[in-house]
């Protein structure tokens, strides 16, 4: 399945309980996650720090096209400064 605008998928960690622990495939499933969603979660903490998202004003349509532009910038500068 595709991740479309009248489709999107999300896709989340896998939880333990008291109950039930985490099997090891679970837990480095959610591992694997962690590590795909902290370039996109330290880019938006560098938008947020350049006040970006507070002084934007444009239909979600387009702020979308801009803030994937600008998240690949954040995360070019980032990866530089390694």
């Amino acid at each position: 399945m595709d991740n479309t605008p009248d489709d999107p998928v999300v896709v989340t960690g896998f939880k333990a309980t008291r109950a039930r622990k985490l099997t090891p495939a679970e837990k480095e499933a959610n591992r694997v996650l962690a590590a795909a969603r902290a370039p996109v979660e330290h880019g938006f903490a560098h938008l947020k720090n350049w006040g970006i998202l507070t002084k934007l004003r444009t239909d979600p349509a387009r702020a979308t096209h801009l803030l994937r532009a600008l998240l690949v910038l954040a995360n070019l500068e980032a990866a530089a400064d390694k």
